[in-house]
């Protein structure tokens, strides 16, 4: 039996699907990524209250109010979080808390040889292809030098939080494990949250000042999205630049509806799938405006 005592950490990462159904709430209809019940809060006809399975987190659309496992004891028993946490202390046994499961993504054995600043011209010359300079490069990344089934390969180096690095080159993009999120701390009270390494060097391109007070997170991967979302009630404002398309969108979405401190920030590079398409399209056009201008 475990007999570690339950704290505001552990009870937010409560299952809301178990911890419902442990009051006698069951789902009327679920789906791959959600499910939804008719509201533990009011009484109501039609299921209006969602729960995320992606994210683990609620949202009742009649009060306009969700939150996380904690927020839903609260919300349901009417008590302060002292009360809740004596509540779910005193019936341990009866909950389950759900912790995030970090996917293993890669099984490929990459053994690093090197890891140094980038001065590969071929690596150089890619970066230019994504119109990002060196300059801005060097700060983020390394030179990566690998082997893989005996041949030795080289690559951009973004590292994550766990000491694995997400890689690319021209022609194919891989990690080494471990696979994770990469976590750029600033002592901030405002996050950036990005999806992958282009994204994160082209923000820096497009809008370095951004950078400047503020944590970023990579995500390296939608699938780090839930552990990655327990971070956010530690930030005043937290930014989304995930891309413009169907998985990006619907995860933006849903995000601003479970959190108060997001602020989608797609529409910087609207019209664009990413960021690194919008700077691509940015420099290209003022390229052809000065060879214009040079000729008049």
């Amino acid at each position: 039996m475990n007999l570690r005592r339950i704290t505001c950490e552990r009870a937010r990462n409560l299952s809301i699907v178990k911890t419902l159904a442990r009051f006698g709430h069951f789902p009327n209809r679920t789906m791959e990524k959600e499910a939804w019940f008719l509201s533990p809060l009011r009484s109501e006809t039609q299921a209006s209250f969602k729960v995320s399975l992606i994210l683990n987190r609620w949202y009742d659309h009649g009060i306009g109010k969700g939150g996380n496992g904690l927020d839903l004891i609260v919300a349901m028993r009417k008590c302060s979080v002292k009360q809740a946490l004596e509540f779910l202390n005193k019936e341990r046994d009866l909950f389950s808390f759900q912790q995030p499961i970090l996917k293993k993504e890669n099984p490929l054995k990459i053994e690093l040889i090197e890891v140094k600043p980038i001065q590969h011209q071929a690596l150089i010359q890619y970066l230019g292809s994504r119109k990002i300079s060196i300059k801005t490069a060097q700060l983020y990344c390394k030179e990566i030098e690998y082997s893989f089934k005996v041949k030795k390969y080289f690559a951009l180096g973004l590292k994550n939080h766990l000491g694995g690095w997400e890689l690319r080159n021209k022609f194919f993009k891989t990690s080494t494990s471990p696979k994770a999120y990469t976590y750029l701390k600033n002592d901030s009270d405002q996050l950036i949250l990005l999806e992958g390494m282009f994204d994160l060097l082209s923000l820096a391109e497009l809008s370095p000042d951004e950078f400047i007070n503020s944590d970023v997170i990579v995500l390296n991967s939608l699938s780090f999205l839930k552990p990655v979302s327990n971070l956010f009630e530690n930030y005043k404002e937290v930014d989304l630049y995930l891309d413009n398309d169907t998985a990006g969108i619907k995860f933006s979405k849903e995000l601003i509806q479970y959190y108060k401190n997001i602020k989608d920030k797609s529409n910087l590079f609207g019209g664009y799938k990413d960021l690194n398409e919008k700077l691509i399209s940015v420099r290209s056009i003022n390229r052809v405006n000065s060879k214009i201008q040079l000729k008049m």
